[in-house]
C-alpha cells in the first residue's frame, strides 16, 4: 500500500511539472511584428507632432514679419503649408520669385546678371556669415577647397565681442588690415554686416552667403548660447574676461520666455536693442547704415537690402 502511494504520489508530481513544461505562455508569438507596428505608430505620432511644431513656427514667422507677407496676401495657413501646392506660395522657388517681382525688386534681371563672380574685380571671396545658418561647415569646406583649389581660406581673430557694426574708420581699417592684405587668390569669413567696398574706393570681391529661416534661426541661437560646450570654449579662450552667465539664464526655455514676454524673446517691429543675439539676419545684407538696416523688420529694411546687393552687379 505504502508502494503504490508513493508511486501515485511521483505520477501527479510528474503530471505537474509537465504542466508547468508545456503551460502556454501568454505573450504573443509574432513579437517581432508587434514590436514593428509600435516603431511605425512612434514614427506617425512623430511625424504629426513635428508637423504641428513647423506649422506652429511658420505661423510665428508671419507674425515677426508681417510686412514681408503682408505683400502677398498671405496669412498664417498660407506660410503653414495648407497651401503648399499653390503657385503663390512664398516658400516656393515661384513663389519668391512672384514675390520680388510684385515688389519691384526683379524688374529686368537674369540669372546671368545676378551672378556675380565674373564681376569681381579681385580674387577675394568675402563670407561675411549670418551666425546660425550654417557657416561653420561652410568654413570648413572652404579649407577643404582651398587645399584641392591652391587658395588661402582666411577668417578673423577670435574676439570677446562680435563687431557686426562699425563706424567709417573702423571699417576702412578693416578692409585695409585684415580683408584686402592678401595679394593671392583667398576667402576671408567674418561676422560683419554688408560692406560697400565700393564706398570706400576699394573694388570689389566675390560676395557669398548663406540665409535660414528666420524662426529657426532664432531659436537655433537662444540655445547655441546656452550649449556647455559653448560656454567652455568661451572660458578656454577668453579665460576670466569672459563671464559666465547666470544659472536662471542658462535654464530658460524658449516657449516660456516668448509667452512671458521676456525683453530676450520680444521682437517688434522698430526695436533697436539686442544686438548681441544677432536676430536681424537682414543687417548682413542690408549694410552699416544704423537709422535704416539696424531695425528688426521695417518697410525699408528689405528694398535698403535690395538696393545693396544689387550695387554689387
Amino acid at each position: 500500500m505504502s508502494l503504490n502511494a508513493d508511486r501515485s504520489y511521483k505520477m501527479k508530481l510528474r503530471d505537474v511539472e509537465n504542466a508547468f513544461k508545456y503551460r502556454r505562455i501568454p505573450y504573443p508569438k509574432r513579437s517581432v511584428e508587434l514590436i514593428a507596428l509600435l516603431a511605425i505608430s512612434c514614427t506617425f505620432f512623430l511625424f504629426m507632432h513635428t508637423n504641428k511644431l513647423n506649422s506652429r513656427l511658420k505661423e510665428m514667422e508671419v507674425k515677426l514679419q508681417p510686412s514681408e507677407f503682408s505683400a502677398l496676401g498671405l496669412t498664417g495657413n498660407h506660410i503653414s503649408g495648407h497651401d503648399a501646392g499653390k503657385h503663390d506660395d512664398i516658400n516656393t522657388l515661384h513663389g519668391t520669385y512672384q514675390y520680388l517681382k510684385s515688389t519691384g525688386q526683379l524688374q529686368h534681371l537674369t540669372s546671368a546678371q545676378l551672378n556675380n563672380t565674373p564681376r569681381a574685380q579681385l580674387d577675394t571671396l568675402f563670407f561675411n556669415r549670418v551666425p546660425k545658418a550654417g557657416s561653420e561647415k561652410l568654413m570648413e569646406l572652404l579649407k577643404l577647397l582651398a587645399n584641392r583649389n591652391k587658395f588661402q581660406a582666411r577668417r578673423d581673430p577670435k574676439h570677446l565681442f562680435e563687431t557686426i557694426l562699425m563706424d567709417t574708420g573702423f571699417a576702412r581699417n578693416l578692409l585695409k588690415a585684415e580683408i584686402l592684405n592678401c595679394s593671392t587668390a583667398n576667402s576671408y569669413t567674418k561676422h560683419v554686416a554688408f560692406l560697400n567696398f565700393a564706398a570706400f574706393g576699394h573694388p570689389w570681391p566675390i560676395y557669398i552667403n548663406l540665409v535660414r529661416d528666420p524662426v529657426e534661426r532664432l531659436v537655433s541661437w537662444f540655445y547655441y548660447a546656452r550649449a556647455p560646450w559653448y560656454l567652455a570654449d568661451r572660458v578656454n579662450a577668453f579665460g576670466s574676461d569672459y563671464k559666465i552667465p547666470t544659472l536662471e539664464w542658462l535654464q530658460k526655455d524658449f516657449n516660456r520666455c516668448i509667452l512671458e514676454h521676456d525683453p530676450e524673446c520680444v521682437y517688434e517691429q522698430m526695436d533697436t536693442g539686442n544686438l548681441g543675439d544677432h536676430r536681424r539676419q537682414t543687417l548682413f545684407f542690408c549694410g552699416q547704415q544704423a537709422e535704416l538696416c539696424i531695425d528688426v523688420v521695417t518697410m525699408c529694411t528689405c528694398p535698403e537690402t535690395a538696393r545693396s546687393c544689387n550695387g554689387m552687379n
